[in-house]
């Protein structure tokens, strides 16, 4: 078992939560169970407290008030280039990276990052999380949970001619979805970079990147209001929790 609480080791944890989601508009202080969406996993990644730094990027000024008044710090206002739909997250994160290091001169091993629209985490994940990726030293790693539809399977395009052909053509024919290859979908709710590729790449998913699978449960990443209403439910019948 790796020592996550090495004291050499220096960890940046990031929350990016952007004001301009037009698909949810200010959905990352949209009130669940009773708090703004964001104070979520700030609360959580309090708890956790294993990092040097925990920061809030955010180009949007209503953000960056709730995230203080919950206990997070605020160094800077997101430029506007990474502030756009078309800005990379993996950019935004790079960023904090570079302004953390110049402002406190400080070099750190690596970048935690949650997302705050997957608030549903137990502590023990990003335990987990953190040991896997310090005994296997990727670039990068990402949560995960089993897809609910499998290309090699019932996951389908059109061709030219519009008739449907899999996905992902199978090595052998596949009746049930048991006998598929496993798949997985991001969920959206833990990432660990390495600070070398975090400056060098350009995507979370590089050539070098592992997985940390969490419960369907877990897996609710917030894109509409029917989510918030899944996640409370789930609460308030105790099948999940924040973790904190």
């Amino acid at each position: 078992m790796v020592n996550i609480n090495d004291k050499n080791l220096r960890i940046l944890a990031t929350i990016c939560a952007r004001g301009g989601s037009k698909g949810f508009p200010k959905k990352n202080i949209q009130l669940l169970a009773g708090k703004p969406l964001i104070a979520h996993t700030i609360l959580f990644l309090k708890k956790w407290g294993k990092f040097d730094y925990m920061i809030l990027s955010t180009d949007d000024v209503d953000i960056a008030k709730i995230g203080v008044d919950y206990g997070v710090s605020v160094p800077f206002i997101r430029p506007d280039n990474l502030a756009s739909d078309n800005a990379s997250k993996f950019d935004v994160i790079k960023h904090a990276l570079k302004f953390m290091e110049q402002k406190e001169r400080i070099t750190f091993d690596l970048v935690i990052d949650l997302d705050p629209t997957a608030p549903l985490r137990e502590q023990y994940f990003l335990d987990e999380s953190l040991d896997l990726f310090l005994q296997r030293k990727p670039n990068t790693l990402f949560s995960v949970t089993k897809a609910k539809k499998n290309p090699y399977f019932n996951m389908v395009e059109l061709d030219d001619d519009n008739y449907a052909f899999i996905s992902k053509k199978p090595e052998y024919i596949v009746y049930g979805r048991q006998a598929a290859k496993s798949v997985y979908e991001l969920n959206a709710s833990i990432y660990i970079y390495s600070r070398e590729y975090l400056l060098n790449g350009s995507h979370v998913i590089s050539d070098k990147s592992i997985v940390y699978e969490m419960p369907e449960a877990y897996s609710v990443d917030i894109d509409r209001k029917i989510d918030l209403k899944l996640i409370e439910f789930y609460i308030k019948e105790e099948v999940v929790s924040f973790g904190y």
